[in-house]
């Protein structure tokens, strides 16, 4: 069981680089949204020469908006998957106490109420465990929906460079909003991907 306490604690580190990576995709769909705002407001100015820019803006907002829904959701059950490694941690230690204790107390009056304690205290770490298989295999499924738009947004950016190009003087402010997109989209697609990997390894260390 030792070692079993230790995989716990391993767990802590792998959540707490889940939460990080999560927060870092977080403010990168704010700043997708930000620079929806700001070319939106350039395809303004540029009116007819950036007419096929537009509607990308929109499109670009709405994937930003999506992102941030689907993280915050993410987020609520990577603390549910923390607050259950905190639970599975109190547990093994506790019972790894108790299989110390029925050790120095065998043939003793007390080793049956002790062994049933044990038994108690086993049973909520299997149940622990459990649960914390189900939202791995939860979380795993949301963190891949998340790789939707950030796909989505890279393909948007392709297509806002070709219609960045037919906007005049325009050219550079818009192909730069297409760049900060594509960058940023890339960023999300990264650190998901960090995300679904630190799982991967805690849903194989668990089996």
């Amino acid at each position: 069981m030792k070692k079993k306490t230790s995989q716990t604690k391993s767990k802590f580190v792998a959540v707490a680089s889940i939460a990080a990576e999560l927060s870092e995709v977080m403010d990168v769909a704010k700043e997708i949204s930000l620079a929806a705002a700001n070319a939106k407001a350039i395809a303004f100015r540029a009116g007819e020469k950036a007419r096929g820019f537009q509607p990308i803006t929109d499109f670009i907002n709405e994937l930003a908006k999506e992102t941030i829904e689907k993280v915050n959701r993410i987020n609520e059950h990577a603390m549910l998957l923390y607050q259950l490694t905190v639970e599975e941690y109190r547990t093994t230690d506790a019972f790894n106490k108790f299989e110390e204790v029925i050790r120095l107390a065998q043939g003793s009056a007390n080793e049956s109420s002790l062994k049933a304690s044990s038994d108690l205290v086993q049973q909520r770490m299997h149940d622990c465990r459990k649960r914390f298989q189900v939202n791995i295999d939860q979380l795993l499924d949301q963190l891949q929906e998340v790789m939707h738009p950030a796909r989505a947004a890279r393909v948007i950016a392709a297509n806002s460079r070709i219609e960045a190009s037919q906007a005049g003087e325009y050219l550079q402010s818009l192909q730069a909003v297409a760049e900060s997109v594509d960058h940023a989209a890339q960023i999300i697609h990264d650190n998901v991907q960090g995300c679904r990997s630190a799982l991967i390894v805690i849903n194989f260390s668990e089996k």
